[in-house]
């Protein structure tokens, strides 16, 4: 599967998670939100943004309840918490936003 962006076409894998992490940029997460009928707003690119930096440090993406504490940490508790968080990323804040942040698919999320 595919995605086209800026008349360059971007692999992705069955679910819509990019084959190659290297090719992510702000316009990908752009489409990929537009596709699930999301305006990305700057709450969402906190989440994102903050996801990416866990994936460099740690080179795996949070399921949700690591993530939810790891913001909580991070952002405070009004964020760290699961109703904010899908608030933001309705189909689950781990797997969606790891999607919009060019991340795999955390680990135990099916």
């Amino acid at each position: 599967m595919s995605i086209e962006i800026n008349g360059q076409t971007i692999e992705t894998d069955e679910e819509g998670y990019l084959t190659n992490l290297g090719d992510w940029n702000e316009d990908i997460a752009k489409v990929l939100a537009e596709q699930d009928e999301l305006e990305l707003t700057s709450n969402h690119w906190e989440v994102i943004n903050f996801l990416r930096e866990y994936y460099d440090e740690y080179q795996i993406a949070p399921a949700v309840r690591v993530l939810t504490k790891a913001i909580g940490k991070k952002l405070g508790p009004d964020k760290g918490n699961s109703k904010y968080l899908y608030d933001l990323f309705p189909y689950g804040p781990a797997k969606q936003a790891c999607r919009f942040a060019g991340l795999p698919k955390p680990t135990g999320c099916v």
